[in-house]
């Protein structure tokens, strides 16, 4: 074999031999852009994103740091917006049994809007009753305020702040969200047209409210 044609062998091995290591680079360039973006999703993650994932893995459990009580309670209140009855009127669903969960002596089929609060309420770490039993009838609710020193009779004057349950006397219950500028309270409620809504009511419609934390 000629000088010539042995150094042009030697070139072909050479660069068959560089390709690979070529690719291998632009691979471990490219990887840590992938992380990185990894990184910052995680990194960005809210209240609400932890609530959720705690949701998908059984059921929404207090998140550490999420600064608890009245800002808690509106926040988990608004992850449960849209669950509905199954079927409409029945009192029931998946995610109403586990609401019964927070009452004791709770049963199906019931009126559940107090199910609901007494849910929010023990999830958001602050539960109703003395032993965190819950209620499951809104007159309960009222009596327990009102012995504990909790209730906010409404009248003129009052404005409930978010997280304070809202009473409509003996039959109705639900959370405040907000109050609008022109006065009236959006809420949050359980069992209105069968499922949980947000609504607004008039700054007149309510019994009183209930300060929770």
């Amino acid at each position: 074999m000629s000088l010539d044609v042995t150094i042009a062998r030697v070139a072909q091995i050479e660069t068959a031999f560089s390709q690979p290591v070529a690719t291998s680079a632009t691979a471990t360039a490219t990887a840590p852009t992938t992380t990185t973006g990894t990184s910052t999703g995680a990194g960005s993650s809210t209240f609400a994103g932890q609530l959720q994932g705690a949701m998908a893995t059984g059921g929404v459990q207090p998140v550490a740091g999420a600064g608890g009580g009245a800002n808690a309670i509106v926040q988990i209140a608004e992850t449960q917006v849209g669950q509905a009855e199954q079927p409409p009127g029945s009192n029931d669903s998946p995610s109403i049994a586990r609401y019964r969960s927070a009452v004791q002596g709770a049963s199906a089929g019931e009126p559940w809007c107090a199910y609901f609060a007494s849910w929010v309420a023990q999830q958001a770490g602050v539960p109703l009753g003395n032993q965190g039993q819950g209620f499951g009838y809104v007159g309960d609710i009222w009596n327990w305020a009102q012995s504990t020193g909790r209730a906010i009779p409404n009248g003129p004057g009052v404005v409930p702040s978010p997280g304070n349950l809202i009473i409509f006397g003996d039959h109705h219950v639900g959370i405040v969200d907000k109050v609008l500028p022109n006065g009236s309270i959006q809420t949050i409620e359980g069992n209105y047209s069968d499922q949980v809504s947000r609504v607004v009511r008039g700054a007149g419609e309510a019994t009183g409210y209930v300060r929770l934390g």
